[in-house]
């Protein structure tokens, strides 16, 4: 059971070859104050997993993170360029904390990826933001999309800065016996 609303956690989990269900987990993301940003997405993340009752259950948390602040999802049109005018010509970093529960047991991981960004016009950031692209996306962008644009550099896994890191989701799949073999896009 995958606990996400997330189109891109869905379509990179398919790319693992296990059969799955959707059923998001409806819990409060809001950062506790003082929080760091990995705790954050390590809590936020752990209490999805256990939101949903089922006899495995994955769930992931993502937080584009500058400066140490947890940059959300855009509220509005100002808030999207706020946040990527604070992005642009900078380095940031993707964490994505990702829980399974089975049987008993949970197995977590946190994986970072630092993303450096071109520099950004008001053209190019307003342009950005008349497409649908950045609404429901943390730090207001899409590395999938026409946001891939802005990126001068990364360094880590692409797959977490979409959503759900494919390396070290399949390993915890692996760990938990829910994959088989050595390549396992192979469900068992």
């Amino acid at each position: 059971m995958l606990a996400s609303q997330s189109p891109r956690r869905r379509e990179l989990l398919a790319l693992l070859g296990l059969p799955f269900r959707v059923q998001p987990a409806a819990v409060d993301e809001t950062p506790l104050p003082g929080e760091a940003p990995a705790a954050y997405v390590a809590r936020t993340a752990a209490a999805k997993a256990r939101a949903i009752d089922g006899p495995a259950v994955l769930a992931a948390d993502t937080a584009v993170v500058l400066e140490d602040t947890i940059l959300g999802k855009p509220r509005d049109r100002d808030d999207g360029q706020a946040m990527l005018r604070r992005l642009s010509g900078r380095e940031h970093s993707v964490l994505t904390a990702v829980v399974l529960c089975r049987g008993g047991q949970t197995w977590a991981v946190t994986v970072r990826t630092a993303v450096t960004f071109d520099r950004l016009d008001d053209a190019r950031i307003h342009a950005y933001l008349a497409t649908e692209e950045p609404w429901d996306k943390a730090g207001g962008y899409g590395i999938q999309g026409r946001a891939g644009a802005f990126v001068r550099s990364l360094t880590g896994s692409y797959s977490n800065v979409v959503g759900l890191p494919l390396v070290e989701t399949r390993e915890l799949l692996l760990t938990a016996g829910l994959l088989a073999g050595p390549d396992a896009g192979t469900a068992s």
